[in-house]
């Protein structure tokens, strides 16, 4: 299926995904490329979430890949079921001696291999979404093959001999930029960056999630969030999903607007450790973030309309 640019920003937005122009061109590019997208940025800004929408704008299957330190070529590729190998060698005992060679070689069958994301991609009858997500939490020896299988899309299984993808899956990698990805695997992806968003976007991804949230209440969400982001050394930033589960706390609440007591009783759902309210409470607090948003004056205007 192909898209322009405004059909995939359009296609993006029905999921409720939100995001500028240069992004949406970008992830234009890699497509029509057909290149592999390396998604940067600070966790929780939707990264992986480019990913399901892609699998769901194109109506195809999302493979997922999590990366972890010590992920190896077996884990990511392919491994044999080797205690179902077993089982059928101690069965195949009672059968005859000329029959080995038989037993031998189904114990390489389809029956026997366990299909990991990077095989189950390339042998994919349609064109799947690939997501590799946190390639950075990998060692340089993974990325390296990595590398190597994104380049040719076709892996060698000594049992079987070499398969080749009937055609390249949409590649999404994403790193939440831990440490230095290497130049040989940046040259082969088309570079994606994504930031916190402004208070103006972070609004739109508000109202697109949460349709039923009033135009007060969203509109103080998005400037609290972006205002903490912004004012504080934390531990961990809010992320936009964050902000939705406290947007959503609130109207459970029944809060059609931030208060220093409601502010106070819904800390949890913005911070993900004690420190981090720790550091809100000394040297910000509820009271002085609802001060910010009403001498803001945006909280007015949006009362009036």
């Amino acid at each position: 299926m192909e898209l322009t640019v405004e059909q995939l920003k359009s296609a993006f937005e029905q999921q409720g995904y939100i995001a500028d122009q240069e992004t949406f061109v970008t992830v234009y590019l890699a497509l029509k490329l057909q290149k592999p997208m390396l998604v940067e940025g600070p966790p929780g800004v939707g990264k992986t979430e480019i990913a399901k929408v892609l699998a769901s704008v194109f109506d195809t299957e999302l493979i997922r890949l999590q990366c972890y330190e010590g992920l190896d070529e077996n884990k990511a590729l392919y491994e044999w079921n080797y205690q179902k190998q077993l089982i059928k060698i101690q069965l195949s005992q009672v059968n005859q001696a000329n029959q080995c060679q038989i037993v031998e070689d189904s114990l390489f069958s389809e029956e026997y291999l366990l299909e990991r994301p990077l095989l189950k991609a390339i042998r994919a009858e349609k064109r799947p979404v690939l997501l590799i997500d946190e390639i950075d939490k990998v060692d340089q020896e993974f990325e390296a093959f990595l590398f190597e299988v994104l380049s040719d899309f076709q892996v060698s299984i000594p049992e079987w001999g070499t398969i080749t993808s009937k055609q390249i899956p949409i590649v999404v990698l994403t790193s939440n930029a831990e440490r230095e990805i290497s130049d040989g695997l940046k040259r082969r992806c088309v570079y994606i960056y994504l930031d916190y968003p402004s208070a103006d976007k972070e609004l739109r991804i508000i109202t697109a999630k949460i349709p039923d949230i009033g135009q007060r209440l969203s509109m103080e969400v998005a400037r609290a969030v972006n205002y903490i982001r912004e004012r504080l050394e934390l531990r961990k930033k809010p992320s936009i999903a964050e902000t939705l589960d406290w947007a959503r706390a609130l109207i459970s609440l029944d809060a059609d607007r931030l208060t220093p007591e409601v502010v106070n009783l819904t800390l949890n759902l913005i911070f993900k450790n004690k420190d981090d309210i720790d550091t809100f409470r000394q040297n910000l607090g509820p009271q002085e973030l609802v001060d910010y948003l009403n001498n803001n004056g945006t909280a007015r205007n949006a009362g009036r309309g």
